[in-house]
């Protein structure tokens, strides 16, 4: 069984940081590139955060370079965003996800509310 288990959400003030970790299971998790998603009320799901499988190639949503930063585990199994500086635009479930050719799967999110 697939899973992927996001964590470290919360409250934040604006200028805040905070450290997600999307823990996988039941796949070959160096295989798969990792992505991280955000989707906030009322918008489409965006694309946060890309990481090919290796970790040596990554890719950034114009709104969170240079403060964001997206990094992997491939021992652990697990994937991360660094994410500094914090806006309260930056308000959404985060998701991440996992896509290895036609294998896609998701997390269930976990929640960055970015308010004073």
């Amino acid at each position: 069984q697939v899973q992927l288990v996001e964590s470290g959400g919360g409250l934040v003030q604006p200028g805040g940081s905070l450290r997600l970790s999307c823990a996988a299971s039941g796949i070959n998790f160096s295989v798969y590139a990792m992505n991280w998603y955000r989707q906030a009320p009322g918008n489409e799901r965006e694309m946060v955060a890309q990481i090919s499988n290796t970790g040596l190639s990554t890719t950034y949503a114009d709104a969170v370079k240079g403060r964001f930063t997206v990094s992997r585990d491939n021992a652990k199994n697990t994937v991360y965003l660094q994410m500094n500086s914090l806006k309260p635009e930056d308000t959404a479930m985060y998701y991440c996800n996992a896509v290895f050719w036609k294998s896609k799967y998701w997390g269930q999110g976990t929640q960055v509310t970015v308010s004073s």
